[in-house]
């Protein structure tokens, strides 16, 4: 497997399950974050979809405000979902490539678009290590 995602704003964040991250999602992450997922791939309408509305992040960059706690948790969902991704396939390119394409349970959907509700997110969790596990691609 290949190795895990290591871009500056997700290398700082606390540890899943710690109580530091409990506060960091409470007081919000600084919307400078956003610019990791644009630089794992993510594009500028996928990240409105999965995190924040453009005209939302318009406001907040002109309040100087920081993602909302429920913001904060969809960026963290997002980013659980492609750090386990990229070990998964070894690739970015492959994973953005899978996440793009239709589901395997809903094909009129992409896995990318299931990652805006924890559900979602859960199921594409589930398909990627049964893809790792060699059960399907």
């Amino acid at each position: 497997m290949a190795t895990e995602i290591t871009a500056p704003a997700i290398s700082r964040l606390p540890a899943a399950g710690s109580y530091e991250l409990i506060r960091t999602v409470e007081e919000g992450l600084p919307l400078d974050c956003l610019e990791t997922l644009k630089e794992l791939g993510l594009t500028f309408t996928e990240i409105a979809q999965l995190v924040i509305p453009p005209r939302t992040l318009k406001h907040r960059k002109a309040r100087g405000e920081r993602l909302t706690p429920e913001e904060t948790e969809r960026f963290l969902r997002v980013v659980r979902v492609l750090e386990l991704g990229e070990r998964v396939f070894g690739k970015r390119e492959k994973l953005l490539s899978w996440l793009r394409g239709p589901d395997f349970e809903m094909p009129e959907r992409s896995s990318m678009s299931l990652l805006a509700t924890e559900a979602g997110a859960q199921t594409v969790i589930g398909q990627l290590w049964a893809v790792g596990e060699g059960m399907f691609l």
